[in-house]
């Protein structure tokens, strides 16, 4: 790197919470930081927040020329606006000044595909480009977040140095890596975000069932989800279930989480997967299940009216019945059973995906890799993370989590568990779609036989479309109809 006096380490542009914070832990870390705003008040305020924060190497710049001529060559610029065309009028901007050699570094949530245009894009301008995801939220930006960049190799070592000191650091290293080309950093970041969508489906369904079908209280589900933050279910997700069963509501009674409204947002990558998935041909059903939930929360008004049309229809509420012959103590324990057996099924499918987009695309994805930077920094952050790292090691080929034998161990051992909590919840009336669709899932691909022959015949009925037979090679097409009519079968 060619240092000059007084021009900062690297640029950061675009200053809402994440780019701010983003730009604080860089400058913490040691690394003289020049940032840039369209709006001057959000420098302004970062360059307070660099001085308060105990006067980190931080400068402001308020043109997006004095910005980049700010940085020392080769230069690199970390930009964090919102998806789609802000990325590209950012880019047109800062392009103007930047000069061949020097990198641009996405770190939004961006479709891979606009990345791999961009990567074309600014290549002819011999500018070098990467696609980050940056997982952790605000709080991760400043203290260290699960970083995933992919696109220009070159691109990724002038900013190593930086990014191996900003991101998460766990015992086994930073959490970044090199991903690949073109967009894999995107394409895993959008992942990981499918996984955190069957993650938190699945805390809130272990939640549903507890509450409803065992009768706890919020003080008892507290105490049961720190109970399992200190066991398997380890994770960043299950620890802030904790906290907030234990928020007491400042405006009324009793605790705030009973008062939200249960509608939930959602902004787009959770889609993605599911529709990637699709496009693949890989089931992702824990996934796609969580997606339709959120689908079905929205729909506020008109579940209101179902209850209320289907009571009138004479539908009698099952949780009181099921709820009274309960063993409390038993429940909780399947429930986490279910929990952490369900989330194995969702991690199998989202590391599934990554491998088929990696070998569609050659990107040639480590996903031991993949498994181990998610253990610091990000949201699905968990401690069984290190088992699917190991995983992947033992056998790089591994066909999907579930057959792994230190898995498939545990998967047997708590099929029984998980079998009760979902058979509960169906007699309690209770819908628990992600748990449903990880044992369907399960109990699928562990069948060497499935009734997919039956779907064979009939589209080989309606379409002619032809089958394969077990027992010899070739294929088939049968007159189904003529021969059931000529058939003697009573």
């Amino acid at each position: 790197m060619e240092a000059s006096a007084g021009l900062s380490r690297i640029g950061l542009a675009g200053l809402a919470v994440m780019g701010q914070n983003l730009a604080l832990n860089i400058a913490e870390k040691g690394f003289p930081i020049s940032v840039y705003n369209r709006t001057t008040s959000k420098v302004d305020e970062t360059i307070e927040r660099a001085k308060s924060e105990g006067d980190l190497p931080l400068t402001g710049h308020y043109s997006p020329r004095d910005f980049v001529l700010s940085l020392q060559k080769p230069r690199s610029v970390i930009i964090l606006v919102k998806a789609g065309t802000p990325v590209d009028q950012t880019i047109s901007t800062l392009s103007e000044y930047l000069e061949p050699g020097d990198t641009i570094i996405d770190g939004g949530n961006e479709w891979y595909e606009n990345t791999e245009r961009r990567i074309q894009e600014t290549e002819q301008k011999g500018i070098l480009y990467l696609g980050m995801g940056v997982s952790g939220g605000e709080e991760g930006a400043r203290n260290g977040p699960s970083m995933m960049p992919g696109g220009s190799e070159q691109a990724y070592k002038n900013i190593e140095d930086i990014v191996k000191k900003v991101a998460a650091q766990v015992e086994d290293g930073p959490c970044v890596t090199y991903i690949g080309e073109g967009g894999s950093g995107n394409f895993v970041k959008m992942v990981h975000n499918g996984i955190e969508y069957g993650d938190m489906q699945l805390i809130s369904e272990a939640y549903d069932v507890l509450k409803n079908v065992g009768g706890l209280g919020n003080d008892e589900l507290a105490r049961i989800f720190d109970e399992w933050n200190h066991g398997e279910l380890e994770s960043f997700l299950v620890e802030i279930t904790a906290d907030i069963f234990k928020v007491k509501d400042d405006l009324s009674e009793g605790e705030l989480v009973d008062k939200i409204l249960d509608k939930t947002g959602m902004k787009g990558t959770g889609k993605w997967t599911v529709q990637q998935a699709a496009e693949l041909s890989v089931a992702a059903p824990t996934i796609a299940a969580s997606l339709d939930c959120r689908f079905l929360s929205g729909l506020k008004e008109e579940r209101e009216n179902a209850e209320a049309i289907l009571k009138e229809a004479g539908m009698v509420d099952q949780v009181g019945p099921v709820r009274s012959g309960i063993d409390k103590k038993r429940l909780i324990d399947d429930v986490r059973q279910a929990l952490y057996a369900s989330k194995v099924c969702s991690y199998a499918q989202g590391m599934n995906l990554l491998r088929a987009k990696s070998i569609e695309k050659g990107w040639g994805l480590d996903l031991g890799e993949m498994a181990r930077i998610w253990k610091g920094g990000c949201i699905i952050r968990a401690k069984f993370l290190d088992r699917i790292k190991q995983a992947y090691q033992r056998n790089p080929q591994l066909a999907s989590l579930v057959v792994d034998p230190e898995f498939a161990k545990e998967m047997v051992q708590r099929q029984a568990a998980w079998r009760r909590v979902v058979g509960l919840a169906v007699q309690a009336g209770i819908s628990t779609p992600g748990m449903c669709a990880s044992l369907a899932y399960f109990d699928t691909y562990r069948r060497a036989r499935l009734p997919a022959n039956l779907v064979q015949a009939q589209r080989d009925l309606f379409g002619a479309h032809t089958y394969e037979r077990v027992d010899r090679p070739g294929a088939f097409h049968t007159e189904w109809t003529k021969l059931a009519k000529k058939s003697n079968f009573k």
